[in-house]
C-alpha cells in the first residue's frame, strides 16, 4: 500500500511562521517518517507559477509595510476582527494577489496530499478549499488566535494556556476542545542542545564574556526602532555588547557594519544567522517588536525581553501576554527611554531577575512531540491502519 502523504508547506511571510514549520515537519518525520510520506515544501515558491510566487512576495512586502506604517498594520488587522474568518480569509488572499485561489488550489491538487499541516492561514485555506480533500492541521504561532487561523480546519493547535483558554470562550461557535488543542511551543530539538551557559556561548561567539550582553530584532527584515536604539546606545557609549539582527535587510546590515564600537560599547551587528539561537542564549536581554517567534524562543532560553515595537492587533495581543499575562517583558516604546532601562539593568543586573525567573519558567511548554502526536492521531482517523 502505498503510504498517506503529509505535507509540511513552508510559508514566508515574516520569519515566524517557518521555525514552527521546521519543529513539527522534522518531529513528526522523525516519529513517524517509516509509516507516512512526509513532503516538505516551498509551496509557493516551488510552485513555478508566478501568480503564487507573487502572492507570497506580497506577503513579505506586507510584513515590511505594516512596521514602517502601524496605521496600515491595525486598519488591516481591525478588518480581519470586523468582518471573522470565512469573510476575511478570502478577502485577505484576494487583496495579497489577485486570482491565486485558482491556481494554488490546483497546485494543491498536483501534490494530492492526505493530509496539510499548517503554520499560515494560507496553506489552510488552499488546503480547505481544495477537492483532494485532504485533512487540515493548523498551528497559530501567536499568543491568541485570530480570525485568519480562526478559518475551519479538522485540528487547531495553540501554544499558550491563556489564548486557548479566551478561544475555547469567545469563539464557541468554531472552537470546542476536540477541534482546538493547546500544546508546547513548536522548537526544534536542537535548541535544547544550545548551551545555557553564557559566559562559554560569548567566547565561542568572539564576544565579551563579562560585558551585560542586548540582542536587538525587528523580525526577519530589521524594519523598526533598532536603529534608533542602537544610536542613542552608541552615543552613550553605555559599557554593553550591542548585537542589532539584521535579518535579510542587507542595506540596513551594510550600514551598521560601517558603525565603530565605542570606548566601552562592543557593536557587534548581524545579518541573516543560522546561529541566532546561540546569539539569544549568550544574552542578558532582548530588545525588539512583539513578533511570536522571537519573544518564544527568549523566553524558551530564560531571556527578559523589552517590547519596543507593536506593528498590528495580533503584535499588541502578543505583547499583551508577554508583559501582563506572564511577566517577562517591560513594553517601552521610546528608543531613549529602552536606552535609559538598558543602561539600569547594566549598572543594575539584578533588577532583571523577577523577568528572567518568569522567562525560565515558560522552558517546560517547549517541544513538538505533543503537537506532531495529535497531527499523526487524527491521520488515524482515516488511515486506522496506521496504528499497527
Amino acid at each position: 500500500m502505498n503510504k498517506p502523504k503529509v505535507l509540511f508547506p513552508y510559508v514566508e511571510a515574516g520569519m515566524g511562521h517557518i521555525a514552527p514549520m521546521r519543529a513539527i515537519a522534522h518531529k513528526f518525520k522523525e516519529l513517524y517518517g517509516d509509516r507516512v510520506e512526509c513532503i516538505e515544501s516551498k509551496f509557493f515558491g516551488d510552485s513555478g507559477n508566478d501568480t503564487l510566487i507573487a502572492f507570497e512576495n506580497k506577503m513579505c512586502q506586507s510584513v515590511v509595510d505594516t512596521n514602517r506604517n502601524h496605521r496600515l498594520g491595525f486598519f488591516m488587522t481591525f478588518t480581519m476582527l470586523l468582518f471573522g474568518a470565512k469573510i476575511a480569509t478570502p478577502a485577505s488572499s484576494c487583496c495579497l494577489q489577485f486570482g491565486t485561489k485558482k491556481p494554488a488550489v490546483a497546485h494543491m491538487e498536483e501534490i494530492a496530499p492526505d493530509m496539510v499541516v499548517s503554520t499560515h492561514w494560507s496553506t489552510n485555506y488552499f488546503a480547505k478549499n481544495s477537492p483532494c480533500a485532504p485533512l487540515t492541521v493548523l498551528y497559530c504561532p501567536d499568543a491568541y488566535t485570530y480570525p485568519l487561523f480562526n478559518y475551519p480546519c479538522d485540528l487547531a493547535l495553540l501554544p499558550t494556556r491563556t489564548g486557548y483558554e479566551q478561544a475555547i470562550k469567545k469563539y464557541k461557535r468554531r472552537f470546542n476542545e476536540d477541534n482546538l488543542k493547546h500544546v508546547p511551543a513548536l522548537i526544534r530539538d536542537d535548541a535544547f542542545a544550545v548551551s545555557t551557559d553564557k559566559k562559554a556561548l560569548r567566547l565561542k561567539l568572539g564576544l565579551n564574556a563579562d560585558k551585560f550582553t542586548v540582542l536587538l530584532a525587528e523580525g526577519g527584515y530589521g524594519i523598526g526602532k533598532m536603529t534608533k536604539i542602537c544610536k542613542e546606545i552608541l552615543q552613550r557609549d553605555l559599557n554593553v555588547t550591542l548585537i542589532p539582527v539584521c535579518g535579510k535587510n542587507k542595506e540596513l546590515f551594510n550600514e551598521m557594519s560601517k558603525w565603530e564600537s565605542g570606548k566601552n560599547c562592543e557593536f557587534r551587528p548581524l545579518g541573516f544567522a543560522d546561529n541566532l539561537p546561540e546569539y539569544l542564549s549568550a544574552s542578558d536581554l532582548f530588545c525588539g517588536k512583539s513578533g511570536a517567534n522571537v519573544l518564544l524562543e527568549a523566553c524558551f532560553f530564560g531571556v527578559p525581553q523589552i517590547v519596543t515595537n507593536n506593528a498590528t492587533h495580533i503584535e499588541k495581543m502578543n505583547c499583551k501576554y508577554y508583559v501582563k499575562d506572564i511577566k517577562t517583558a517591560l513594553k517601552i516604546f521610546s528608543a531613549d527611554k529602552v536606552a535609559d532601562k538598558i543602561e539600569e539593568f547594566a549598572n543594575y543586573p539584578e533588577r532583571l531577575t523577577p523577568f528572567k525567573a518568569a522567562a525560565q519558567a515558560q522552558r517546560e511548554n517547549y517541544g513538538a512531540e505533543k503537537a506532531a502526536n495529535l497531527t499523526f492521531e487524527l491521520l488515524c482517523t482515516r488511515f486506522p491502519e496506521l496504528k499497527n
